[in-house]
């Protein structure tokens, strides 16, 4: 029997699977509404144990699986190519992005490597210009040695991706917000311009999280997450999801991640589970804060200028505002001092924002991208692309604003003292 079927005999659902397909039905798992996502609805799409009544998903730590005959197995047959706890979480992001098919890898860039190996010698990916700096490593340092190019262009400007498609471009790469200068791309129309000329179009929608974006529904083909961030939420674990929007390229991501072998392990598909449980309650939280915070910071005399999607002065901001329900919980600015020295004393003087690279957990961060999460990108590159040596990045958390604020203020004091009034006294 097909286990994707709905049957009032569970015990049916649970034995035979010659397919290799999830032993879960679909129908324990409980349409959402996406205009309306909120933790209710989340809560209630992640399924009660149908073996146990356990309100909690269990872990499910083996290698390998009884079979009752070679190729007659319950639904699964070896670790690596499916597991329980696992597949929850897959049909669990699939639901929860508006797609077809969710694959769980042992990292973010292990799911964008997935995702790349759609393509084939020749091909060329469109990427946007502020790319993340390890997918920035992995396309230009390892997928060019297999004749895969990247090209990049300003994905907020749909005229700029226009004129940088060529006849090899098979895959246009963007993230919206963008990390780290939080530029944000028009989904649908980016996606009308793929579909027109052939292109498969994906998006990291790791920023927004699928509380306040869903790509897919914009048109997108794919869309990647680490969810090391705001999925598992609680700067605890490592990992990368691919959902597709049609069954079929998710077929081919399933042959990859089986093929390759990156996959998540149960435990950390768990942790994850766990996680999305209070998705939206952190991510809506956060966002909150990360507005005061943008709006007080737009003020500050020592800074240059906020990105931030939810800021009016965001040149996308109406983009932002029609596609997304939020404007989530990461910015960036850039000081009046321009200068990698400048940066580094702030983000040294903080003391609630903790210096770390990684971002959406509950804990607030503070990194310093030059130097950090994209130091492989040139740097006259990640200049032009808007990362100055001055930029600062803050993943938002859970404390309370007023709190971030006033750390953030007596940083700020402190780079005035140190550099910029002894700056003055010497001139």
């Amino acid at each position: 029997m097909n286990i994707l079927e709905s049957s009032s005999d569970l015990s049916e659902e649970l034995f035979l699977c010659p397919s290799g397909k999830p032993f879960l039905n679909r129908g324990i798992f409980q349409p959402l509404n996406q205009e309306r996502m909120n933790n209710t609805q989340i809560l209630h799409s992640i399924p009660v144990d149908p073996l146990t009544g356990s309100i909690g998903t269990p872990i499910y730590l083996t290698s390998t699986f009884v079979q009752e005959a070679p190729g007659i197995n319950r639904g699964f047959a070896y670790g690596r190519t499916g597991n329980p706890t696992r597949s929850i979480l897959e049909q669990l992001i699939a639901q929860l992005e508006g797609g077809a098919s969710g694959s769980a890898f042992a990292s973010g860039l292990a799911a964008i490597d997935a995702v790349v190996r759609l393509l084939h010698s020749g091909d060329e990916i469109l990427a946007l210009d502020d790319l993340y700096g390890g997918a920035f490593r992995l396309f230009t340092q390892v997928y060019n040695r297999y004749d895969i190019r990247v090209s990049f262009a300003d994905a907020g400007d749909v005229g700029a991706v226009l004129d940088a498609i060529t006849p090899r471009t098979k895959l246009i790469w963007i993230e919206s917000p963008s990390n780290p200068t939080l530029k944000i791309a028009d989904i649908e129309a980016i996606a009308r311009l793929a579909r027109a000329h052939g292109i498969l179009l994906c998006v990291d929608n790791t920023f927004a999280s699928p509380v306040l974006q869903q790509p897919l529904r914009l048109g997108a083909d794919i869309v990647v997450h680490s969810a090391t961030k705001y999925l598992g939420g609680h700067s605890d674990l490592i990992a990368g999801l691919v959902v597709t929007r049609e069954e079929a390229l998710g077929e081919q991501i399933r042959f990859f991640q089986n093929a390759a072998g990156a996959v998540l392990s149960p435990f950390d598909s768990w942790l994850v589970i766990r996680g999305i449980e209070t998705l939206s309650l952190r991510v809506k939280h956060q966002s909150r804060t990360a507005g005061i915070l943008a709006e007080a910071l737009q003020q500050h005399p020592l800074i240059r200028h906020v990105n931030y999607p939810g800021l009016t002065t965001h040149p996308n901001h109406e983009v932002a505002a029609r596609q997304s329900s939020g404007f989530g919980a990461v910015l960036s600015f850039a000081l009046k001092e321009d200068t990698e020295a400048a940066a580094r004393l702030l983000i040294t003087s903080t003391r609630r924002f903790l210096l770390a690279e990684s971002l959406g957990g509950v804990k607030s961060l503070v990194s310093h991208p030059a130097t950090m999460t994209h130091k492989t990108i040139p740097p006259a590159q990640r200049r032009a692309a808007g990362v100055h040596d001055s930029l600062v990045r803050l993943s938002v958390g859970l404390e309370e604003p007023e709190d971030l604020l006033e750390d953030l203020h007596q940083a700020l004091a402190t780079v005035y003292q140190k550099i910029i009034r002894k700056k003055s006294i010497h001139e």
